[in-house]
């Protein structure tokens, strides 16, 4: 049986970070290339044929534009290698999230993609980023991760880039899926999915845009006050996610400044889970708001940028998009 090949994207992270001793606190993140991650994998006799590229090697703090349009056209063009049978991306975990829900809305559901990170450096005790790396492998090259979409391999377990996220700073199982948990188990050994996949023949749902707008996360608290909108769009902000309290409110002064802004505006919630739903406490039909849904103030960011850049700005066309699955 022909052994998978798998393409590595590196960019840094703690899964390439170094704290120079087992036991200290702070580490650097990015310091170890892509060819030092391969040659530890091939410790681990991955049953996988890997190559390489270094995108870069930088903590996910710091990722922007120029690594993820390098990352989208990479990972194009391993997919339309024949050689090549899925991609991995190695990835920090604090915007993971964000560059796996942004290359899913631009990929096409084809060869397995898979971000994968670690929550402890590399010369940790305890480190988790081999085991990942090794289970990451597991899943790019299985037939069954195909359709799919964008994947993300953490402790054990595989997440759909539209449902993942981060919630909590510290700990190896930091990682967690709304409003589905994950969608298979995995060890460096074993994968058990926990469905068909549900994208088959499924095209790239946006075109990949020339660059991303100004789109501002505006987070709601007690006493907030209006100017804090008037600020968001003197920065040139083209668009506002409302990380707002509850169910997306936030107090009726900064709901009156967002109905007056000339851009679109997306109701989320600075709740780790639930979802936002149209004209319950606010009145979105009147005020031509956008409720994100499932979609936490960083993805609804994230997709309120590629829709502005796609030319889609009336609220009822943005809304159609964030009710999607």
């Amino acid at each position: 049986m022909k052994r998978p090949r798998i393409r590595i994207l590196a960019t840094g992270g703690t899964i390439a970070g170094s704290a120079g001793s087992a036991l200290r606190r702070g580490y650097r993140p990015g310091q170890i290339g892509v060819e030092d991650l391969l040659a530890s994998a091939a410790t681990l006799e991955i049953d996988a044929e890997f190559d390489g590229r270094e995108i870069a090697a930088i903590g996910s703090q710091d990722i922007g534009w120029r690594e993820w349009d390098a990352l989208y056209r990479e990972i194009t063009a391993a997919l339309e290698d024949e050689a090549v049978d899925g991609v991995i991306v190695t990835h920090g975990t604090d915007t993971a999230e964000e560059t796996a829900f942004l290359l899913d809305l631009a990929l096409p559901a084809g060869k397995p993609v898979v971000l994968v990170g670690a929550m402890r450096p590399a010369d940790a005790v305890g480190s988790d980023g081999m085991r990942n790396l090794a289970n990451a492998a597991r899943v790019a090259g299985d037939a069954g991760a195909a359709h799919r979409g964008v994947l993300v391999v953490m402790s054990d377990h595989v997440f759909a880039a539209i449902d993942v996220r981060k919630a909590a700073t510290g700990g190896t199982e930091a990682f967690r899926g709304f409003p589905r948990g994950p969608i298979a188990t995995v060890t460096p050994t074993s994968l058990d999915w926990f469905g068909p996949a549900d994208r088959l023949g499924r095209p790239a749902r946006f075109p990949w845009p020339e660059s991303l707008p100004k789109v501002m996360i505006l987070t709601a608290y007690a006493g907030m006050e209006a100017d804090t909108v008037g600020c968001a769009l003197a920065s040139g902000a083209q668009g506002i996610v409302l990380a707002g309290l509850g169910q997306g409110n936030a107090p009726a002064t900064v709901i009156e400044a967002l109905a007056a802004a000339k851009v679109a505006v997306v109701r989320s919630s600075r709740v780790d889970q639930g979802s936002v739903d149209r004209n319950l406490e606010v009145d979105d039909d009147e005020l031509g708001f956008v409720a994100a849904r499932a979609l936490g103030p960083a993805k609804a960011r994230i997709l309120l940028q590629v829709l502005i850049a796609s030319g889609i700005t009336d609220p009822a066309a943005m809304q159609s998009e964030f009710d999607r699955r």
